[in-house]
């Protein structure tokens, strides 16, 4: 890691930063320790209420991603990256994606519209004792929940990771989306600049 006169420095991986990447602070680490089952449980009660009062599944996985950015400020960004592996980020936002569509696309194979809910009353009415308008609710409350909750949480924590990790160019200014130029590119640009 090399030092500029103002302060900065370039980083291994050949990106500039401001000061260093991680300072421990007690303070705030006891803080997040403190406040994270508050902001979970407030996420959850979002999620969970969406349907019936302001809020849903955007909003509440908004917030619960919010508590594991917290941790990364609090405990450091590459730590609670360790700790939270990639394949549970994906996963998260993949599994949404796939239980959203599922009961989304349940209909059509049902003779209905995509996300019709009672479609699903003749089949599985009796075996759940529901009613017809219940599945309507249920069926909100389940995309809700299970799908878009599961893809804004997966999401937002893979950004934020992906942003945290900065971005290094290539050593070689030439060098394109991993070709480097062919002499004629080279001479025609040396022509240009004379």
């Amino acid at each position: 890691m090399s030092d500029d006169r103002d302060g900065s420095r370039l980083d291994g991986d050949g990106v500039l930063r401001q000061r260093p990447v991680y300072t421990e602070s007690q303070v705030i680490m006891t803080t997040v320790k403190a406040v994270i089952p508050f902001v979970m449980t407030y996420g959850l009660f979002i999620t969970f209420h969406g349907a019936d009062t302001p809020g849903g599944g955007f909003q509440g996985g908004a917030i619960i991603a919010s508590v594991f950015l917290m941790i990364a400020f609090a405990f450091g960004i590459e730590s609670t990256r360790a700790w939270l592996s990639n394949s549970l980020v994906v996963g998260l936002g993949t599994v949404g994606v796939f239980l959203f569509g599922a009961i989304g696309f349940g209909p059509l194979l049902l003779g209905g519209s995509f996300l019709e809910y009672t479609r699903y009353e003749p089949v599985l009415g009796e075996l759940l004792g529901l009613k017809e308008y219940e599945f309507v609710k249920y069926g909100m409350e389940a995309v809700e929940i299970v799908g878009i909750a599961f893809i804004v949480s997966g999401v937002m924590m893979g950004l934020f990771f992906a942003l945290a990790a900065g971005y290094s160019p290539s050593s070689d200014p030439l060098d394109v989306a991993g070709d480097r130029r062919d002499g004629a590119d080279t001479a025609t640009m040396e022509e240009t600049d004379d």
